[in-house]
C-alpha cells in the first residue's frame, strides 16, 4: 500500500491498549487503571475497548509538563 504525505500526519481517533502500552511504555495494568480512575476516555466497540488518541495525549502532556 502506498502511503501519501498527508496521510502519515493524520492521528488516529483512538488507539487499542496493546498500541497504547507501546506508545507509552506503560504497563498494561498501569493503563486499565488510568482507564478506572477516568484519566483515560475509553470507547468500547463490540468486545473492543479504544483509548481516545487525545485522551492520551494529554494524559502525557500532563506528565511531562514541568512543575
Amino acid at each position: 500500500m502506498i502511503e501519501r504525505d498527508w496521510e502519515k500526519k493524520i492521528e488516529p481517533l483512538t488507539v487499542r491498549i496493546s498500541t497504547a502500552v507501546r506508545i507509552t511504555g506503560l504497563s498494561r495494568s498501569r493503563i486499565y487503571e488510568l482507564i478506572q480512575s477516568g484519566e483515560l476516555d475509553t470507547v468500547k466497540v463490540g468486545r473492543a475497548t479504544l483509548i481516545q488518541y487525545q485522551s492520551l495525549k494529554a494524559l502525557t502532556a500532563s506528565e511531562m509538563a514541568p512543575s
